[in-house]
């Protein structure tokens, strides 16, 4: 904040302004917009790394792996996002607790369940109650991510599942003809194609990652609609020293303008990716580009 805030009643309406878009809430709402992002940036890859894991396993030759990475691309994908990111984010932390409570107090005699009450020693829980702020924080932001990659992971793995089945079968025959191991195959044959297929429903699923930001409220963690809202609403002069009316259609126009802009540039570069991966593939866009070089 400036050093002529002191007096927001004598302030002009830049000064005024320029005061207000300072205060700490708002400060916390800019932090809010990096939230956001990093957990776009973190959530993306470990998403696609969990449905990388479901799509292999789904198409093991193993029954069992088989049956289990079908099991999770269904459950997951069968779920409503909220009922998931209500129920799952305090069963994953609870396990967690669970398994320190019985590293660290093997000599606990208290039953964990007692009611509806889920009780574990002090050592055992997460974060402990001594830690700072900034723990806690963290902690809620390290579940949100998770929880994220493990339900879009399952969508990611239905896509990738998709894709691989979609590459010729007679290229990995042929591979396999002139000497690969099925591993072989699939590293250097499925998997290199595979990408061009999968590109335009991973970049569906990126879009609606995108859009499902808004449910890390929640989790706990304060995103960037909370804030709008919260700012936007009318503040009382015996409330805060920056009194105004209902602004929350600037807040959200704000937020919509940001969205619009994050999705357009996400497109673009999507769409660069795929002219790219299908640079010399028997695919449409492969053909499109060979007739236009030819």
């Amino acid at each position: 904040m400036f050093e002529f805030c002191a007096d927001p009643e004598t302030l002009d309406t830049f000064r005024w302004f320029a005061c207000y878009l300072t205060t700490g809430k708002h400060i916390g709402m800019y932090w809010s917009v990096l939230t956001v992002l990093a957990l776009l940036a973190i959530t993306a890859p470990a998403a696609l790394f969990f449905g990388f894991a479901g799509a292999s396993a789904a198409r093991s030759h193993v029954s069992p792996v088989s049956w289990l990475g079908k099991a999770y691309i269904a459950v997951v994908r069968g779920v409503p996002d909220i009922a998931f990111f209500l129920f799952f984010v305090i069963a994953l932390d609870q396990m967690f607790e669970y398994l320190r409570h019985k590293v660290k107090c093997p000599d606990w005699t208290e039953p964990i369940r007692q009611g509806n009450d889920f009780i574990v020693c002090d050592a055992a829980k997460l974060p402990l109650g001594s830690s700072p702020q900034w723990v806690h924080e963290t902690y809620g932001f390290f579940l949100a991510v998770l929880t994220f990659a493990i339900v879009f992971g399952a969508f990611t793995a239905n896509v990738l599942f998709g894709a691989m089945r979609a590459v010729p079968r007679a290229q990995i025959e042929t591979a396999e003809a002139y000497g690969m191991s099925r591993r072989q195959a699939f590293w250097r044959v499925l998997v290199p194609q595979m990408w061009v297929y999968a590109l335009p429903g991973l970049g569906n699923l990126w879009m609606i990652l995108i859009k499902a930001t808004p449910l890390l409220f929640l989790l706990g963690v304060e995103d960037i609609v909370y804030w709008a809202k919260d700012l936007g609403e009318t503040k009382h002069a015996r409330f805060t020293d920056y009194p105004h009316g209902d602004w929350r259609i600037w807040y959200f126009l704000a937020l919509l303008v940001f969205y619009l802009t994050f999705t357009w540039i996400s497109e673009k570069v999507i769409n660069r990716l795929t002219k790219r991966l299908s640079h010399g593939q028997a695919t449409l866009g492969g053909d499109a580009q060979r007739k236009v070089t030819a």
